[in-house]
Order: structure tokens, then sequence, then C-alpha cells
């Protein structure tokens, strides 16, 4: 059994990544972040499905269609593949911890 608490870096400079299962058809991902944002140019275009919930802290993602979503403790979306989108916020002084999974739904087994 594993934590997703477990192993929080105190260095942060760099925004970590880490697989938590990775098969063919699905990936999990747990994402901490303090104060980091997407780059400044181009957005996340996957080409799978993400389903994103914040664990801890907050985040804010703006999407190229103008939409911006400020997800808390607690709160989740689902991003369909190709809505191209970017973390626009994260708290600087507060972890926030991320729990992404990636999946093709069958909408988009095609592309």
């Amino acid at each position: 059994m594993k934590n997703m608490f477990e192993n929080i870096p105190s260095d942060l400079s760099n925004e970590q990544f880490l697989d938590l299962l990775n098969t063919p058809n699905v990936r999990i991902e747990r994402i901490v972040s303090r104060g980091h944002t997407s780059p400044e140019t181009g957005w996340y275009d996957q080409d799978q499905d993400e389903w994103v919930m914040v664990l801890e802290g907050s985040g804010t993602l703006t999407f190229e269609d103008g939409r911006i979503v400020t997800l808390n403790e607690g709160d989740f979306i689902h991003i369909s593949a190709h809505d191209r989108h970017k973390v626009s916020h994260t708290r600087p002084d507060d972890v926030t911890v991320w729990l992404a999974v990636f999946f093709r739904s069958p909408a988009h087994m095609g592309s």
C-alpha cells in the first residue's frame, strides 16, 4: 500500500510528475506544484481525455476558448482530448497536489 502524500519533496523548484500507474489504456499521475504554471506559450493539446482532481491546495486552468476554471481541494474536471488548456496559477506559498487520470474515451478512440 502507498499513500498519495508520501515523498512530497521539500524542494519544489521544479514541478514534480510521478506516474502511479501506466498501462496501454490508462495512466494515473500525481503532480505536485508550488507556484508553477504552464509555459507562457503553447497549450496542452493531449491525444487522451484527462480527468483531474485537486487533492490539496488549488490551481487555475485556462482554456483556449477563454474558459477559466479554478479547482480547490476536492474539485475535479474532465478535459476532453484536444481541449487545449494550460495551468495559469497555483499557490506560490502552498503545495498543490493534483491527481490526473489519462485515458481514451470511446468518442476519441480513432484520434
